[in-house]
């Protein structure tokens, strides 16, 4: 019975959404400005600050709209204006969030960049963005100072703490303090641009997606969805007081220069007028345990990496900690059946797995409370979003056929979706190379089922053919990670003269099995040799038998992108080396 009420309730949202979008609107009016009006303004938590040798604090809405409103007076003061380019190059921290709603209600366009790019990735996106400003802390001023001898429109670098204040062009606390908490936001249109995204760049120079204001009203039912409700009562609907039903307490280690952390954090829990937890440090699973503990987290997205470390690392958590929460939101890569069991069963929390991207995010995912989560799917389109699996062609592709994910321009009431991109920074054609039509190509390979959950298989350039058979990685990288000696793994192809491509896989292990390793008195080339051969046996166990990987080899970490994701075109590209060198040979 409750399985079909769910169905129902998934067919009824879709059948009756609809997307109001005002001709005006701004990211940081809706996320600070007017929670900041209300009368809790002074004691309502927007960020609770920690980490990093700083003081842990909480500040306020009002604080963080004073403060911004200083920050944006500071730069209109430097020339800069709507259209803008401001780089933000910064960690999880309070003064983070204070730039992003500075530069949004100054109608510039904000520029994320991860404080993990070293000069060169910071000189591209600061050249091709022609940012007037950077902000920064001592995490970054070193590689921007090096970045910036190229960037002609680079006029100042700002420097947030101690560290970076005297390095930089400007001390940011001396900045704001010679300007008003009193600002008056410039009025801005939805279709107007408030961010420059630079994709994952796994291939080719990372290009810049422009994100305008009316793309967080399109983010709104996929956070919604796959946050359970994000502690609202779903039965109180639009009626004035619903807010306050929420205790949602957000946490994610997704950095807030990447869209999972900015789009599918930081915004949407501000939006909601809800605290997020800024948590300025490197993640490590005790990290993740104690900060939910700590700050009585209930909502947060964790990368599948991250969780898979978790489940390794205390596979019976609530055994040591006390933990409130109520959602897991997943994305990046696929989850797998025995994160997903881990989930479920340790952390008391049915994980809903999302998927989307920069161009048109959270258009797909699962939401427990409302329709059954299913292991390792990708889930179903979020309401407002017309999703299908699309062939070569641009047309749909049968249930069960593989095809690339696609979303449509209009929804399914015929209106325009507010999730689209306006499109790449001065790259038109690769805008245009993006649409099959009215269809927005994702580049991810799913087969969809017949009641509508996709299932992933890839990215179009990580699938590959053995021996004839289409492989997608992440099902046997799934099955490797549910061995106990396998932290995790990666999955590519080997170049083979015979059948085109062997399965080879590419294996971190956990800390016990490394321990194990060095206790064993036979030698290490013994030991690896009987694990592959147990790796091997396990995978054929459980999938096709064309799918098992023929190759192993054991790695200390692998190639990941910042924003979480493993970049097996490395890995693909060391693969093909290998091969050219062998031919030589």
């Amino acid at each position: 019975m409750a399985r079909s009420r769910k169905r129902d309730d998934y067919s009824q949202l879709h059948s009756q959404f609809r997307w109001l979008v005002p001709e005006e609107f701004n990211m940081a009016e809706v996320c600070v400005r007017r929670w900041a009006q209300s009368p809790d303004a002074s004691h309502r938590v927007a960020i609770y600050a920690d980490g990093a040798g700083l003081e842990p604090r909480a500040y306020s809405y009002a604080e963080l709209q004073h403060e911004a409103n200083r920050l944006s007076s500071a730069l209109a003061s430097l020339r800069i204006g709507k259209g803008d380019r401001v780089a933000i190059v910064m960690p999880q921290r309070f003064e983070t969030a204070v730039a992003y709603m500075a530069v949004l209600q100054m109608g510039a366009v904000a520029v994320p960049l991860s404080q993990l790019f070293g000069p060169q990735a910071l000189e591209f996106r600061l050249r091709d963005s022609e940012a007037k400003a950077a902000i920064c802390d001592q995490s970054t001023i070193m590689n921007l100072l090096e970045a910036r001898t190229t960037c002609e429109s680079l006029r100042r670098l700002i420097g947030v703490g101690a560290g970076a204040d005297a390095m930089a062009d400007l001390d940011y606390a001396m900045l704001i303090a010679q300007h008003s908490p009193e600002y008056a936001p410039v009025l801005t249109r939805a279709n107007d641009p408030a961010v420059l995204i630079y994709t994952s760049g796994t291939t080719g120079n990372p290009k810049g997606a422009l994100i305008p204001h009316r793309a967080l009203i399109g983010n709104l039912s996929g956070f919604v969805c796959s946050q359970n409700w994000f502690g609202f009562d779903p039965d109180a609907g639009g009626r004035q007081g619903a807010q306050r039903q929420s205790n949602a307490v957000f946490w994610s280690p997704a950095d807030w220069a990447w869209t999972g952390g900015l789009m599918d954090a930081l915004l949407p829990t501000l939006y909601f007028g809800r605290p997020i937890v800024a948590w300025n440090g490197r993640f490590s699973p005790q990290v993740a345990f104690d900060l939910m503990q700590t700050y009585g987290v209930t909502h947060t997205f964790i990368f599948p990496t991250a969780l898979k470390a978790m489940m390794k690392s205390y596979p019976h958590p609530r055994e040591q900690f006390k933990l409130k929460l109520q959602a897991i939101m997943s994305a990046g890569e696929a989850v797998g059946d025995a994160v997903f069991a881990y989930c479920e069963q340790e952390l008391g929390v049915t994980v809903n797995e999302m998927f989307g991207q920069t161009e048109v995010n959270y258009i797909v995912g699962n939401c427990s409370r409302l329709w059954p989560a299913r292991p390792g799917s990708m889930g179903k389109g979020y309401p407002g979003h017309r999703v299908a699996v699309i062939d070569e062609a641009g047309e749909e592709c049968a249930a069960g056929v593989p095809g690339e994910v696609a979303l449509h321009r209009f929804d399914v009431q015929g209106d325009p979706n507010p999730i689209f991109f306006l499109g790449y920074w001065k790259n038109p054609q690769a805008t245009l190379d993006k649409y099959s039509g009215d269809w927005c190509r994702t580049g991810d390979i799913a087969v969809r089922d017949a009641q509508g959950y996709l299932w992933y298989q890839g990215r179009t350039d990580d699938m590959f053919k053995a021996a004839g058979y289409r492989i997608g990685p992440s099902e046997i990288e799934n099955c490797l990670v549910k061995h106990p000696a396998v932290a995790n793994a990666a999955v590519v192809p080997k170049p083979d003269t015979e059948r085109g491509a062997l399965v080879k896989a590419y294996v971190v292990l956990t800390p016990a099995a490394q321990q194990e390793r060095g206790d064993e008195p036979i030698s290490r080339e013994q030991w690896e040799t009987r694990l592959v051969a147990d790796l091997q046996r396990h995978v054929k166990g459980q999938l096709a038998p064309y799918e098992y990987p023929k190759e192993i080899e054991f790695i200390d970490a692998l190639p990941m992108t910042t924003t979480g994701k493993v970049q097996r075109r490395v890995l693909r590209e060391r693969e093909l080396e290998h091969a050219r060198l062998h031919a030589r040979n």
